[in-house]
């Protein structure tokens, strides 16, 4: 790893203390972890102890020590999906990849790891591959999924997959629907919301339909930058206090239609989301 790289990082987000973790999210996503010898060209670059820089690396549950595979498999052991058969789930899944929870297969293909909580607890057991939910898992489900993210999971037929549903989804603040029919993807009216990153401040339109990642925007994003997100109808900014589970940056939550709420990842290009349907079944 060159340490110019890690220069530039530091001096685009500041060496002040709030920082430090915008810093550590600009290498896990550039990285898909935190090397040593990056978080040592941290702490020479902000004046910072390693110790204090090590704490804050291993606090965020977002943030990991090891080089994560290309896929990564999330198991739920939560009460609810625990006494769902969650641990079992997960001892399948250890079977099949041949590791244990937080491991990587030897060809750098799979990590498995477990969590206390995904936020979709009236679902589980529930196991979240490559950012989509699987949920009401089964013993006998685990090898169709393992196949189906080494294929790729973000291939999806969206008029016969069911891990794809339309949602209709209004503002967190203003609860004004945030679907616009006059802008159609995937067959469905998008969800519209206005974002900005930069100096640039314009619309960015989603598909409404859970399990697609078509958009249309006014402005190309750039991957991996982080937009603010405002509600086109009151202007509020949409943001919550969780953070992405894949890569630590805010999440942003809207209202689902009929009891849930709906979270989004806020930078450009990661796929993670939250689904809580509040006791609805969505597969």
């Amino acid at each position: 790893m060159a340490s110019e790289e890690i220069s530039t990082i530091v001096e685009k987000v500041g060496s002040s203390k709030g920082g430090l973790i915008s810093i550590l999210e600009e290498i896990q996503a550039k990285y898909s972890y935190l090397p040593e010898d990056a978080l040592r060209a941290v702490a020479e670059e902000t004046g910072r102890s390693l110790v204090d820089i090590y704490g804050v690396a291993t606090f965020y549950r977002a943030f990991s020590l090891k080089p994560r595979g290309k896929h990564l498999i999330s198991v739920c052991l939560g009460t609810a999906c625990h006494v769902r058969g969650g641990p079992a789930i997960a001892e399948e899944i250890e079977r099949q990849l041949g590791i244990k929870g937080g491991e990587t297969t030897s060809d750098n293909e799979f990590t498995l790891e477990t969590v206390n909580c995904l936020g979709a607890c009236a679902l589980g057991p529930v196991v979240v591959a490559d950012g989509h939910y699987f949920s009401k898992m089964k013993i006998s489900m685990v090898k169709g999924i393992l196949d189906k993210v080494r294929v790729g999971l973000d291939r999806v037929e969206i008029d016969t997959d069911q891990r794809v549903f339309p949602l209709e989804v209004s503002c967190a603040r203003c609860n004004h629907s945030l679907l616009d029919a006059r802008n159609v993807i995937d067959g469905h009216p998008s969800i519209r919301i206005t974002v900005s990153f930069g100096n640039k401040h314009g619309w960015f339109c989603l598909s409404s339909l859970y399990g697609s990642y078509e958009v249309s925007s006014e402005y190309d994003i750039p991957t991996d930058t982080i937009v603010n997100v405002f509600c086109p109808h009151c202007h509020a900014e949409l943001i919550g206090g969780a953070k992405c589970g894949e890569c630590g940056a805010p999440m942003v939550p809207m209202i689902v239609r009929g009891g849930g709420v709906v979270q989004i990842c806020s930078r450009r290009g990661c796929k993670g989301h939250l689904l809580d349907l509040g006791g609805a079944a969505s597969e």
